[in-house]
């Protein structure tokens, strides 16, 4: 590990943010791929109703994630990587260890109110009766199949390589599933119980991934060590609360609006806006993948080096990110229609009005990748979460103004809220990045010996 790190050294930020982010996308095109096959197995062989069922079963357990799972991996890569860079690995165990508790804790709490919103509220969602049992054990697996904390471990180690391999076996194991399930005898419940075991099992590989990249920190005995872990990393509970609150309003942005379709349309315009959804995701992806290396590397930045080199980063990411967006969105209006009818046959093909709107959305989300980590660096988490409130009431009423005209409205909601967070969270960051500048040079201005400048 410590020749990786040597090597890494003599390496420019952006460069260590594209090698990363190629690793990702390595594995990621090849999920991408993988996840077109059995989304179109799953489309063709359920049919637009049972696809909305199986929609909004998988909706609803990932709206249980965003409200019980706490992002511990973001504390994980803000705080570790000072210890990393310091190369205290008892410190660094013991924060991520206390995030595994937190993740724990939040499986337990989620599987109560699963418990609660699956059996007290299923109705609302026109949910088929036979599929709720399936439904509350399906958003059990998913609580405990998190993996935040061992997903940051790896993050602040820069050992994106390593993720690749475990985030393989997910798209794989779907995708061979979807083909055995086709084959036998397609059903929601099979294709939900084969979705779980498979997201569990990633779950298991990462911990002992971690386990084997920092024996050092990850140890059973640093589990305990959670008030101890906290004196060491001041600030941490108040940066957590802030990105739990954070992540959970983005949550609910992705997730919400599938489910007020389901709940205000029906379950085909559920299961409709759901493959325009799953679309959209998949080719905005680099999204996902950018996010994950600027949000390491910026931290790594923040520890490491001067103002200037940080702002420098954060331009750059945010300048080929908004050229990533503006091919998302050509690639939606020139091609939408055809690849959801390639994908999921005649029946989708009605989802281009959805798909092109929730593109926009997703261009705003790749454009605005450095912003967030820019401002969670600098100790301003608080300000990202402001946006995102900013953002989620844009949502509402956009969901107000344009669910009448069906799918497509909630979708034009989303586009909406993408553009209003990218405006505040953008302004922000580049307050911040001013603030961090400013306050540098009257550090140096101060220093013994300094000269005016």
């Amino acid at each position: 590990m410590s020749a990786k790190r040597d090597r890494q050294e003599h390496v420019s930020p952006l460069r260590r943010i594209l090698q990363n982010t190629a690793w990702l996308l390595g594995g990621k095109g090849f999920g991408a791929v993988c996840g077109l096959l059995y989304l179109a197995i799953l489309t063709r062989t359920l049919g637009l109703k049972d696809f909305g069922h199986f929609s909004l079963i998988f909706g609803t357990a990932q709206a249980l994630i965003a409200i019980a799972g706490f992002q511990t991996w973001r504390v994980v890569v803000r705080y570790g990587s000072a210890h990393v860079h310091a190369q205290d690995w008892d410190k660094f165990g013991r924060l991520g260890m206390l995030c595994g508790v937190l993740d724990a804790a939040g499986a337990v709490m989620g599987c109560a109110l699963a418990g609660v919103v699956i059996y007290g509220f299923a109705h609302v969602l026109e949910l088929n009766p036979n599929y709720i049992n399936i439904a509350f054990w399906f958003s059990c697996a998913s609580l405990w199949a998190l993996v935040s904390a061992p997903t940051g471990i790896v993050r602040a180690l820069h050992r994106f390589d390593m993720a690749v391999y475990v985030e393989a076996v997910v798209p794989t194991g779907r995708l061979t599933a979807a083909v055995v399930i086709w084959l036998t005898g397609p059903t929601v419940e099979r294709f939900l119980i084969a979705w779980a075991a498979i997201d569990i099992l990633e779950a298991v590989l990462y911990w002992i991934m971690a386990r084997r990249l920092c024996p050092q920190a990850v140890r059973l005995a640093n589990f305990g060590k959670w008030r101890q872990a906290l004196k060491e990393n001041p600030g941490v509970g108040h940066f957590f609360w802030v990105t739990y609150a954070g992540a959970t309003i983005d949550a609910t942005m992705k997730n919400g609006p599938l489910l007020v379709v389901g709940g205000w349309v029906g379950t085909r315009a559920a299961g409709l806006y759901r493959l325009a959804s799953q679309l959209s995701q998949a080719m905005s992806k680099l999204s996902t993948l950018l996010t994950r290396s600027v949000y390491a590397e910026v931290a790594r930045v923040r520890v490491s080096s001067e103002a200037a080199e940080f702002r420098k980063l954060a331009l750059q990411t945010s300048a080929i990110a908004g050229i990533a967006g503006l091919a998302v969105v050509g690639v939606a209006l020139a091609a939408g229609r055809q690849l959801l009818e390639l994908i999921g046959g005649a029946a989708f093909e009605g989802g281009a009005a959805i798909l092109v709107p929730l593109a926009i959305a997703a261009s705003f989300d790749l454009a605005s990748v450095a912003f967030e980590p820019v401002l969670h660096s600098a100790g301003r988490a608080r300000l990202s979460l402001a946006a995102r409130l900013i953002a989620v009431a844009a949502l509402a009423v956009g969901l107000v103004l344009f669910i009448p005209i069906g799918p497509s409205g909630a979708a034009w909601a989303v586009a909406l809220a993408g553009a209003v967070s990218y405006l505040a969270m953008g302004v922000m960051a580049w307050r911040t990045l001013k603030k961090i500048a400013r306050e540098e040079i009257m550090l140096a201005k101060d220093a013994p010996g300094s000269t005016p400048a």
